[in-house]
């Protein structure tokens, strides 16, 4: 099932030509993907001060398809496609309207503040993304 939300694109995320400044789709981003852990009721401060976990990204493969413009209200929508023992793989669309502006993939995995390491999602997590798996067969214990 997706996560879906909006954004607007707003004067400081933007060039001096009013078209999208690329780093800028990069912030917004990480904050769409924040709020969906966080409406999987994992937030991100609870996270990190008392779990000590942390979510970076390993790969992130961008596709831009046609500008964003000031005012844009993005449609982001959110896929997690697959789940390994660590890791969590999402697909990404952004859309102003009938737009396609951009599309991601990214793997991101969940690591240890205290070790820096990546580490196994504890089961609550595990239970929660599964819920949002486009495919029931995408768990890869392996990754």
């Amino acid at each position: 099932m997706a996560y879906q939300t909006t954004r607007r694109l707003n004067f400081g995320d933007c060039d001096p030509s009013g078209i999208a400044y690329f780093p800028s789709y990069l912030n917004i981003l990480v904050g769409v993907y924040e709020e969906f852990f966080e409406t999987l009721g994992f937030p991100w401060p609870q996270l990190v001060t008392e779990r000590k976990l942390g979510l970076p990204t390993v790969t992130l493969d961008l596709a831009f398809k046609s500008p964003g413009f000031h005012g844009d209200q993005m449609e982001f929508t959110l896929k997690v496609m697959r789940i390994g023992n660590s890791s969590a793989d999402l697909a990404h669309e952004v859309r102003a309207g009938d737009r396609l502006l951009w599309t991601a993939k990214q793997r991101l995995v969940l690591t240890s503040h205290e070790t820096h390491k990546a580490q196994a999602w504890p089961d609550d997590m595990r239970a929660a993304l599964t819920q949002h798996l486009e495919n029931d067969d995408a768990h890869d214990p392996a990754a």
